[in-house]
Formats: C-alpha cells, structure tokens, sequence
C-alpha cells in the first residue's frame, strides 16, 4: 500500500519515534517544520485543523458545560489570556487564510472572522463585555489544542491559567498554581537524568516571539480524548479488562495517543503558552505502515517496567507488542 491511499488520519498522523527504544528526553525542536514519515507529514503548522475540527469542538463544549472548572484562570492572567486569543487568532489567519481573518477597525477594535464556525466578531482588547466568553474560553472553543499558560515570576514557571478538554490521566484542576517542577514532579527519571531541570531552563530563556515544540506519547483504550482524572471512572476499568476479548478486539481498542506540544513565549504578556495537540490511532490502522508497526512494538517491548508503569499501559503492553511483532 501506498501512502498516497492511506487516508488523512494516518498520513497526517504524528509518529513520534526516530529509534526502536524511548526515553524521556526535552526533544524540543522549532516549530512550524514539516516532519516527513513513513505515512507522510506533519508538523507544518502551530494549529492543526483537521476533519475532526468540528467534531472536537463539540465535545470540548459539552465537556466545559458539565465541568466549568476546565477552564480556569487565576486573576492575575487575564492579560496573558488577551494575548494568547490574539497570538492564536493571528496564527490561524495567516495559515488558514481562506476561512480565517483578523482586521483591524476604525474604531482602534479588531475584527475576527472563522468563517469554518461562522463567525464573525468585533471585539476590543482588554474589554471583556466585547466578547461572548473570556478571551482564553473563546478561543479555546475554535482551536483543537489544549491550552496552558505558564506565569514566569520569581525564577519559576507557574501553572496559572488553563482550558484543558483532553486530559491524559492529568487534572488542570489540580496542577493549577503548581510550579513547573512541581507538576512533573511524579514523572520517573525525569529528576536523576535532569531532563526536567534542562527543560526549565529553556523554557526560562525563551524570548518574545519564539515557538518550539515537542511530542510525548502514550496509549488509551478506545477512541477516548478526555481520559482527565476526573473522568478516571468512566476509563479506568478500560485499562483492565481490553484484554477479555482476543487479539482483534485489542487491536481495534488499542490507541497510541501521540501529543505535538507547542511552547510559544508571548510577545506581549511575558507568558509562556503550552498548546498541547492530542492524536489518537488505533493499532489496527498503524499497523497498515510496516516501518511503523515493527518500531512500536520494539518501543513497547524494550520500555523500562516503572516508565510503563506511569504511563498506564503495563497491563496490556506485552499483547499489544505481540500483535504488533507478529
């Protein structure tokens, strides 16, 4: 099979290993590079828009409307939430230019068009009375990506401000406020090889303007983007019992759920915007690009048991490098 048959979802699909072994690593790069694989591409773009871009939506709004606190925002960032909405908008009229727009108006306002949602909206910065939501709720309702922002004050990152919709098995509810180093506090080996303090540190430098980016990874049973600890009882159990119905029935449930995180230092309020991007696909269809089926099931067999262990998939990950292999 061709990449040029495959469809959209896998070819745009972000596999994220180079090698047959994984660790955690910063594998931070700049953003806005096209990553050519073994499907096809990636990586062009800050925000991705994709055939899901409706349909995500719509479930971030129903997730938002039965749990509000997924939108939260200490009171000291309403103006990094102002420039988060204008840099994203900014963003998606220059890259998708055919159904996106942001004009200036005579009255010194701006002027936002997504003709996608239908959507045409004068606004003016800083007046919240312009707008139908508050600025970081808004334009989380038109963009696939999470969103944190990270508040750089006495030598430390912070947490402050979040719209987080598409959790793995994370609560914003209650990292929010927490310093940088105290939200991956919990990860493995992150703290002996200092890969989290090189993050700091580069996160720290980054300068007005600058946009990197980096993947992570996991697996989550069935097609399931809000796996929050929130909902952990809706999914848990999942974790348990996907192995009760054979190879074929794994194959299909089975998702490598791949994160494009994008780390943009905002020009105006100093903060740092964390965009995390979640893609989900089954083993079933990863499995239709050899090159990538034979590296999964190297990583999933080769990964170190307490790094399987926080990740969550050390129930099922020697059956899904089984399928994988055979």
């Amino acid at each position: 099979m061709t990449t040029s048959t495959l469809p959209a979802r896998i070819a745009r699909f972000p596999f994220p290993f180079p090698a047959d072994s994984y660790r955690y690593s910063t594998n931070v790069e700049p953003a806005r590079q096209r990553v050519a694989t073994a499907a096809g591409a990636w990586g062009e773009n800050i925000l991705d828009i994709d055939e899901d871009y409706r349909a995500e939506l719509a479930l971030r709004q129903r997730i938002l409307t039965e749990d509000p606190s997924r939108c939260t925002v200490l009171p000291h960032m309403r103006a990094a939430c102002w420039d988060t909405m204008l840099t994203l908008m900014r963003e998606l009229a220059r890259t998708h230019p055919q159904t996106m727009s942001l004009q200036r108006t005579p009255d010194s306002g701006w002027l936002w068009t997504n003709s996608l949602l239908g959507i045409e909206q004068a606004f003016r910065a800083g007046d919240e009375s312009s707008l139908p939501a508050d600025p970081l709720r808004y334009i989380g309702a038109q963009v696939q990506e999470d969103l944190v922002l990270l508040d750089q004050r006495e030598g430390d990152l912070f947490a402050d401000a979040g719209l987080v919709t598409f959790a793995a098995d994370w609560s914003l509810a209650f990292d929010i406020g927490m310093s940088f180093l105290e939200v991956h506090g919990p990860v493995p080996r992150v703290h002996e090889n200092r890969v989290i303090n090189r993050a700091h540190q580069f996160l720290m430098r980054l300068q007005p303007g600058d946009a990197y980016r980096r993947t992570n990874w996991t697996m989550t049973v069935d097609h399931k983007l809000d796996t929050s600890t929130e909902t952990y009882p809706e999914w848990g159990r999942d974790r348990r019992l996907v192995l009760a119905d054979g190879a074929a029935e794994l194959a299909r449930r089975l998702h490598l759920r791949v994160e494009v995180q994008h780390l943009v230092r905002l020009a105006e309020s100093g903060a740092v915007l964390f965009l995390i991007r979640s893609y989900l696909l089954p083993l079933s269809e990863l499995a239709r690009v050899p090159a990538w089926r034979s590296r999964f099931a190297a990583v999933l067999a080769e990964l170190p048991q307490d790094m399987a262990d926080y990740k969550g998939i050390s129930r099922y990950r020697e059956e899904a490098a089984a399928w994988l292999a055979q």
